[in-house]
């Protein structure tokens, strides 16, 4: 793709420095000490990196612009996570994470709900100053904290931090064991409306009573209680896993009494 090898985001790729290793270990060891300077140069020398990986994406149909400035992130992600007694080199252990920050902005991107290139600008921004603040600062900054590092309002940083968000489906799996998926509904306790839910009704207690001793207990915890599945898994010492197995069996089992 004879596009990339021009310049992106103000940065000449075809000028791109190549960092050896024995300078790479070196500017790691500078960093390691608080070197702002040598990370400053251990990014510019890995981005031929994030050229690399964002060709795999050359088919999105995105702005290759957006899409550097997203690898960016995961690199400077990778090097602020990496350790040197992880046994591997930096770029095994960066470009997953290069690959994944890339991948959730193709995720968000692909929403029924487009963002303009000026929210997602400011968004880059606000979230390249916290990952910035909170390595500075050791806590997680506040979003005037944010606003005041970006030179814009607290509303504009909460906007555009709004609007790259994604909605998340309730029924999105999250976990898969043994061919059974775990969905986010099952992270969700129902803090709400429990003197009047759905299963006290008569007719529902009377289902339950075809149900085992365990079976029941779930049951109970989960819609009586109002407790998520790792909730009951802990409290009943079985895996989160089989939790879901067992309430799904059982409200089948309701299901066939209260038709």
């Amino acid at each position: 793709m004879a596009g990339y090898k021009v310049e992106i985001c103000g940065v000449n790729t075809a000028k791109l420095p190549v960092l050896r290793e024995e300078e790479k270990e070196a500017l790691f060891a500078r960093i390691q000490a608080g070197d702002m300077e040598a990370r400053e140069e251990y990014i510019k020398g890995n981005l031929r990196l994030v050229l690399s990986v964002i060709q795999r994406f050359s088919g999105s149909g995105e702005n290759v612009d957006d899409l550097f400035q997203i690898g960016c992130i995961g690199l400077i992600k990778a090097i602020d996570h990496f350790k040197p007694e992880f046994m591997v080199k930096f770029s095994t252990y960066a470009v997953p994470m290069i690959i994944g920050e890339v991948r959730r902005y193709l995720r968000d991107m692909s929403s029924s709900i487009r963002v303009s290139r000026s929210l997602r600008d400011t968004a880059y921004k606000a979230i390249h100053a916290r990952e910035q603040l909170t390595r500075k600062n050791a806590r997680e900054p506040s979003v005037m904290e944010i606003a005041e590092e970006v030179g814009l309002s607290k509303e504009e940083i909460v906007y555009a931090m709004d609007a790259i968000q994604s909605p998340v489906s309730l029924y999105e799996p999250v976990y898969t064991d043994g061919g059974d998926a775990l969905y986010v509904m099952d992270q969700i306790s129902d803090k709400k409306n429990k003197e009047d839910n759905w299963i006290e009704e008569i007719a529902l207690k009377e289902a339950m009573k075809h149900l085992n001793d365990r079976e029941k207990n779930i049951i109970r915890m989960r819609f009586y209680e109002g407790k998520t599945q790792m909730e009951v898994a802990k409290e009943i010492d079985i895996s989160q896993a089989q939790v879901s197995r067992l309430e799904k069996h059982a409200l089948r089992t309701m299901r066939t009494y209260l038709v």
